[in-house]
This record gives C-alpha cells, sequence and structure tokens, in this order.
C-alpha cells in the first residue's frame, strides 16, 4: 500500500467499497465456472477465485470491515454471474478476458503491486483457458457461424434483388426457396468434402506402430527403425537411441506404442478440424435457419415495400447478434464487430436492389 488508510477521503472509501464488491463478483464468477468444470480447468478456477479473496480481503482491510452499505456491482459483472450459472463456460471466459484486459488498479495508489501483477496473470489466464474453448468449438462452430451468415447476407441479396424487379410477391417466396435450398445444400456439401478431406490428410500423416510391432526381429545394431524415427523429425542420435530403446523393450517382451514425433498427437488434430457429418450438418442447417429470415414477410404474405422494409430489420437484428456472439468469442469488441456484420450484409443487400431496380420489369 503505497499510503496509509488514515489519508483516504471519502471518495477514496466509496472506490475502495466499488473494489470490493467488484472482486467478490469476479470471485463467485469463478466459482461458479468451477463447478461446472473438471481436472485441470477446475483447479485453475478455484485458484483464480481464491486469487479473488484475497484482493477482496486487501480492500476489506482498509475498509476497517465489512462496511454498512455496499454498491451494486457493475453490470458486466452481474451479466457475467448470470451467465456463469447458465451457459457455457466459453462465453463467459471470453467475456472475462475483456474484463481481466481494463484492470482499475495500474492507476490506484491504494492497490499493492502484487495485485497489479496478479490483474495482469489473470488476464493470460483467462485467455489460456478461453482459448481451449474455443479450440473444442472451432470445428463445428465455423461452420455454424459462417453458414449462418451466409444464409443471411445471401438470401437477403437474392430476394431484395428479386423484390426491386417489381415481380410479384409469390415469385419473390419461390426465389427465396429456392435461394435457400440451393445455398444450403452447398454449404453442407463443401464442409463435408473440405473438413472430410482435412481428416484424410491428417490420418496419412500420422504416425503408427506397424514398424514397433515387430521390433522384436530387428538386428539391434544395423536396422532401419532409426531411419522412421529420423523421417518423423528427430536427429540421428535421438533416432538411433530411441530405436535401440524399442528393440530391446521387444526383445523383453513389452509391448510399446509408437509416438508422434513433436508431442502433439494425430487426435488432437481431428479434434480441432472437427467431424465431417458435423460440420456439413451444421452448415446446412444454420444456413438454412440464416436464409429463411429474409423469407418471411413474404412466407406470412407481405410484399412490395413493406415486405422489404420488415426484412431488412430482422435480418439486420441478425447480423448484429451472430457478429456481437464472434467477437465475444474471439476476444475482439462485440459491437465492433456487430456493426461490421451488418455494413457488410446490408452492403451486399443494397448492390443487388439496385441491380433489381435498374433492370425492373414493373414498366414491362
Amino acid at each position: 500500500m503505497s499510503a496509509p488508510a488514515t489519508e483516504a477521503t471519502p471518495a477514496d472509501r466509496r472506490r475502495w467499497a466499488r473494489y470490493l464488491v467488484e472482486e467478490r463478483a469476479e470471485g463467485a464468477v469463478y466459482q461458479r465456472l468451477a463447478t461446472r468444470r473438471s481436472g485441470e480447468e477446475k483447479e485453475i478456477l478455484l485458484s483464480l477465485a481464491d486469487a479473488e479473496r484475497r484482493h477482496e480481503q486487501h480492500w476489506l482491510d482498509l475498509l476497517g470491515g465489512e462496511p454498512a452499505r455496499l454498491p451494486k456491482a457493475g453490470l458486466r459483472s452481474r451479466l457475467l454471474g448470470w451467465m456463469a450459472g447458465r451457459f457455457g463456460s466459453i462465453f463467459v471466459l471470453a467475456l472475462a478476458q475483456s474484463a481481466e484486459a481494463r484492470s482499475p488498479y495500474d492507476q490506484e495508489k491504494f492497490a499493492t503491486p502484487a495485485m497489479r501483477a496478479d490483474e495482469k496473470v489473470h488476464h493470460e489466464v483467462v485467455r489460456g483457458l478461453a482459448a481451449r474453448g474455443r479450440r473444442r468449438l472451432s470445428g463445428s462452430f465455423r461452420a455454424a457461424v459462417f453458414g449462418a451468415n451466409d444464409g443471411l447476407v445471401s438470401n437477403l441479396a437474392l430476394v431484395l434483388g428479386i423484390g426491386a424487379t417489381g415481380v410479384s410477391g409469390s415469385f419473390v417466396l419461390f426465389s427465396g426457396i429456392a435461394g435457400l435450398l440451393a445455398g444450403a445444400l452447398s454449404m453442407g456439401a463443401g464442409e463435408f468434402v473440405s473438413v472430410r478431406s482435412q481428416r484424410e490428410l491428417l490420418a496419412a500423416t500420422e504416425a503408427n506402430g506397424d514398424a514397433d510391432a515387430t521390433a522384436g526381429d530387428l538386428d539391434i545394431d544395423e536396422n532401419e527403425l532409426a531411419l522412421v524415427y529420423r523421417a518423423r523429425g528427430m536427429d540421428q542420435d535421438e533416432a538411433l537411441t530411441r530405436a535401440r530403446r524399442i528393440v530391446t523393450a521387444a526383445r523383453q517382451g513389452v509391448r510399446r506404442a509408437a509416438t508422434g514425433p513433436i508431442g502433439v498427437g494425430g487426435g488432437a488434430d481431428h479434434e480441432i478440424v472437427g467431424s465431417d457429418w458435423t460440420a456439413a450438418i451444421s452448415s446446412f442447417l444454420l444456413f438454412a435457419s440464416g436464409a429463411i429470415i429474409p423469407v418471411l414477410p413474404w412466407i406470412f404474405g407481405m410484399s412490395g415495400g413493406p415486405a422489404i422494409l420488415v426484412a431488412l430489420v430482422l435480418v439486420g437484428v441478425a447480423l448484429l447478434c451472430t457478429g456481437a456472439m464472434v467477437g465475444i468469442l474471439s476476444g475482439g469488441p462485440p459491437l465492433r464487430r456487430a456493426l461490421r456484420q451488418l455494413i457488410i450484409g446490408f452492403g451486399a443487400a443494397a448492390i443487388t436492389y439496385g441491380l433489381g431496380l435498374i433492370f425492373g420489369v414493373s414498366a414491362a
């Protein structure tokens, strides 16, 4: 502490009280998340909660005990606490990562150097935990988000371009449904082929234990088993040592399993790539769910300008939501990502709407 508590002003004490409730709220978030995890991740989250309690105690000591009245925690902290008990940890950790990056203690003279260092470490720890979740989500989530956005943007552009030509509402509806099915099938097939090809490529480069299985029949001094390990990335001495160890173990009747050359097995690669069927089905369903939104006004019997206006509002809300979700999960600013999605989607729709007006058939 760089200044004694006796020199504190009423404003200082009010600030300490805010820090106190924020530390309690953050500790409660990590505690709740820990109940939803297991193993190492649970231990890490519980350690973060303990650290927040140490910070909480610091402000309690300065205040001279529990104040009679405390302010409410900030909206962000309350939102994180509410989400921690109801949603997956990846969303909460992504938001917590942003919160930990903005520590007020850097300019707080009553915070200790250890507390400032703790906050920076917490940011890195939370970012690491969030990165684990992002890797688990990367395959199917990528297909889901891009599928939904493609459906929203492409079908909005299609129905607005067709609608601007002045054709009947039923024709716009037919065009929208056709665009939905064509796009969803194309996205699903494309994702399936892409992910399946990636998995087959990984499978072709994975190490296997075929060479080790016959190691007992090899000459311990002159054999090509060392070449197997050199081909996997080991240097000559390490490969030879490994080969001799495998041969010796095989002759002693010990089964040994081959391991990958760089410490990351093929299973981890496959987990990151994701399932081909999951990616395909996610792409199909998410594209369809996104593509149906621009068509809803015509499904419910609207036409002309009112239908276009309603379609724009519905798609705009959906684009803002998906953009904000991408921002949260990527650790970026949600509002900026949401606005970016909106601008891109409406920009594409504006171009096709303009073309529809140019080539309109209403005057025909």
